[in-house]
């Protein structure tokens, strides 16, 4: 639930609303048709008698859910995941997601923000990744290569 409004907020009343507006947003794995999730909604708020209930896409895009193969390489040396097929998916690149926020930093909102201390701890965790991915032994897979097609170690 990103933001909803019921009734008249500036002059409530001690009754049920006859309105209410929700905007929400779903969070899903891959494997999900993203085609069906407003139709899916839709069929199970009337199968609960809920037909009144109105269901539409938002404005903005989406795009599918992606994950890193588990038995990747890259997963061992780092894990994570991130839904992002367009660099997962169109470009064939390994995708990991390391994140440099915190519980109140309203992430993705408008009024997101960093603190410096937190920008910081970052900065020296992503120093030491890129150290790290110069060691030998990190995994040497390219682009669109498939772990089975490596030599054994």
């Amino acid at each position: 639930m990103l933001a909803f409004i019921t009734g008249t907020p500036e002059r409530p009343v001690n009754a049920i609303p006859g309105q209410a507006r929700a905007h929400c947003q779903l969070r899903y794995v891959v494997g999900t048709d993203v085609n069906d999730i407003i139709p899916a909604l839709r069929r199970h708020l009337d199968r609960h008698g809920f037909t009144q209930v109105e269901v539409r896409r938002g404005g903005g895009g989406f795009f599918q859910a992606s994950r890193l193969d588990p038995e990747d390489p890259w997963v061992g040396f780092i894990g994570g995941s991130l839904p992002n097929d367009s660099f997962a998916d169109v470009l064939g690149l390994r995708t990991v997601w390391i994140p440099h926020s915190y519980a109140g930093c309203s992430q993705h909102a408008p009024d997101e923000h960093l603190l410096a201390p937190i920008a910081r701890e970052g900065l020296g965790a992503m120093a030491g990744l890129f150290w790290d991915l110069g060691e030998p032994g990190v995994p040497t897979l390219r682009v669109g290569e498939k772990l089975d097609a490596r030599a054994p170690a």
